[in-house]
């Protein structure tokens, strides 16, 4: 049986990258997904895609920082078909510039960081989520049941240069995943977050509207070297966003049904198991 027969999912964000392989991915185990996303022809798009793989979709176009959109898109998923099992938010941006060393991001000296880039990326990452989770859980309180999944980050547990407000919204996520595990848990309410490292979207440090890649930074940046990434696990391809997009599918499945309150690093290969300095043995000298 498909993992996630009859389900109902609603996918923040699933209009390119991680959003658009997992409503592909979640399709295929069995949900009916609500593809919802802040461009319209993204969202479509991801929709047509699943339908053509023969899974059930709707879109929704819909932007997570405005209230009345999110009641809206839970709605739309109630209207359809007739109640809601998933809410994954996965719906996020960098800060301006991104880092700076990534696809040409924008070097921003932290005093010279705007207000307003702050407050953006603060309401899209981690008030986002917030409005996601409040309103659907008066639907999941009165079935009994529901997951909530949210997308956190590396960048929620180790620094990255220049992204201050992108770092500190994740590690907002990730606090938040556990209060409201505990606060949720009595509903049968289970609460969790993914925080990718690699095998992720070169869509996010994109500009929108940006044509959609559908593969991971490494997947984009050529041959495959498994000698000379810092990836600890040596395997003969790089991490994709499906990779990521599984970890997900366990967290929101009922295999993970006593999985509540945690940050699981997806697509990490061990990178945040190690310190941050060289040793001989990783480079093949010991």
């Amino acid at each position: 049986m498909a993992r996630l027969e009859n389900k109902v999912a609603i996918i923040t964000g699933a209009g390119s990258g991680l959003g658009r392989q997992s409503s592909q991915l979640f399709a295929a185990e069995g949900a009916k997904i609500v593809v919802m996303d802040i461009d319209g022809d993204r969202a479509d798009a991801t929709v047509k895609l699943v339908s053509e793989q023969g899974g059930t979709a709707v879109a929704v176009q819909a932007d997570t920082t405005v209230e009345a959109d999110v009641e809206r898109t839970v709605q739309t998923a109630l209207d359809e078909f007739g109640k809601i099992d998933i809410m994954w938010a996965n719906a996020g941006i960098v800060s301006r510039g991104g880092v700076p060393s990534v696809a040409g991001g924008e070097h921003i000296e932290f005093e010279d960081y705007a207000l307003e880039d702050w407050n953006h990326v603060i309401t899209t990452n981690l008030t986002g989520p917030f409005l996601c989770a409040k309103h659907v859980t008066k639907t999941f309180r009165e079935q009994g049941h529901g997951v909530i999944l949210v997308t956190s980050s590396a960048a929620s547990m180790q620094a990255y240069h220049q992204i201050p407000s992108y770092s500190a919204s994740k590690a907002g996520v990730n606090a938040m995943v556990r209060g409201l595990a505990l606060d949720l848990g009595k509903y049968g309410i289970r609460v969790n977050a993914i925080a990718p490292t690699h095998g992720m979207s070169p869509n996010f440090l994109m500009e929108a509207g940006a044509p959609v890649v559908g593969q991971s930074y490494e997947e984009v940046a050529g041959p495959w070297d498994k000698s000379v990434t810092p990836i600890p696990l040596k395997l003969d391809r790089p991490p994709s966003l499906l990779d990521n997009a599984k970890i997900a599918l366990f967290l929101v499945s009922d295999d993970a049904a006593y999985t509540s309150g945690q940050v699981i690093s997806s697509g990490d290969g061990g990178t945040m198991g190690r310190v941050a300095i060289w040793f001989p043995e990783d480079l093949g000298q010991a």
